[in-house]
């Protein structure tokens, strides 16, 4: 029995709708972020939302910043970030005006912050990607999972790849020099400093240097000055605002007598790139490795 024209029609309609859904799962986006979730997307995002500074300045260098809708205070970077729409503080982002700038997704960064702002996310269907670097190798693949996500690979691509040739340069020049203990001064009224789980730590490991508190448990522990000055570092290393902030810290060491100090090894480095875990702590990693050198020299 020969089919009829309408079996046909039926039947051809039917290959099409097939082909297209079969299609359409093809060119959806998954990618892992940093806590093992699986993100999905139906197509590459067009109207992001990011709650971190880092995550901005990763967007930017993926190639998409035109690609954010709004960000959080304290976005700066690249000065294209200035004039993004802002939805508030990113310990407590407005989930109403988040809501009002219609995002199809979300870049996250610490979940407890986020986590009202997820739930009112989740019931408006859109996506939360959470990005976190913890290691200066996590930055370019987190710029290549920026690419994925909009659909922007052919910038970020050879952006992540120019990233990893910088910190293959710096680990291979760096190898065997000699090692230096540094105290990372995170404050210092009172004194923080960063063990060895921080990616501020990861970078003075490529520079040959050593953390004199990287066995701490405690990530961002407070020590005192006692413990300081018993941990003999030759240098001390801070993250700085303004030019001065270097020149305070080290007559603050001075007056406080650690012997680094009186040798003038007290340095600084703009603490946005030295903090942010996005592509300037590569700079900020080139600039302590040239530090340490002199230090050496």
């Amino acid at each position: 029995m020969r089919p009829t024209r309408a079996t046909l029609r039926a039947t051809v309609l039917g290959l099409a709708l097939a082909l297209g859904s079969a299609h359409s799962q093809a060119a959806a986006i998954h990618a892992q972020d940093d806590r093992g979730r699986v993100v999905v997307l139906a197509e590459p995002a067009r109207r992001a939302v990011t709650l971190a500074p880092h995550a901005t300045e990763l967007v930017y260098a993926a190639g998409a910043g035109d690609r954010i809708a709004a960000t959080i205070r304290g976005s700066d970077y690249p000065p294209a970030a200035r004039a993004l729409p802002v939805i508030g503080d990113g310990t407590q982002p407005d989930a109403e005006r988040v809501a009002a700038v219609r995002p199809d997704l979300i870049i996250a960064w610490q979940p407890a912050a986020a986590e009202p702002l997820v739930r009112v996310m989740d019931k408006l269907g859109v996506p939360v990607y959470y990005s976190d670097p913890r290691s200066l190798a996590d930055i370019p693949a987190a710029v290549e999972r920026m690419g994925e996500l909009f659909g922007t690979q052919d910038q970020a691509r050879p952006a992540a790849k120019a990233l990893r040739e910088r910190l293959y340069r710096l680990a291979a020049r760096h190898a065997d020099r000699r090692p230096l203990r540094v105290f990372i001064q995170a404050g210092l009224d009172p004194i923080y400093t960063l063990n060895q789980t921080s990616i501020v730590s990861d970078a003075l490991r490529l520079c040959g240097g050593v953390n004199v508190f990287a066995d701490s448990p405690v990530v961002a522990p407070q020590v005192s000055l006692e413990s300081v000055l018993a941990a003999r570092p030759d240098a001390v290393l801070a993250g700085v605002s303004r030019p001065q902030d270097n020149a305070n810290n080290l007559a603050a060491w001075r007056k406080l007598g650690l012997p680094a100090a009186q040798a003038g090894h007290v340095y600084g480095i703009d603490a946005d790139a030295l903090y942010r875990p996005g592509p300037r702590l590569v700079d900020a990693a080139e600039a302590l490795c040239e530090t340490l050198d002199a230090m050496r020299q």
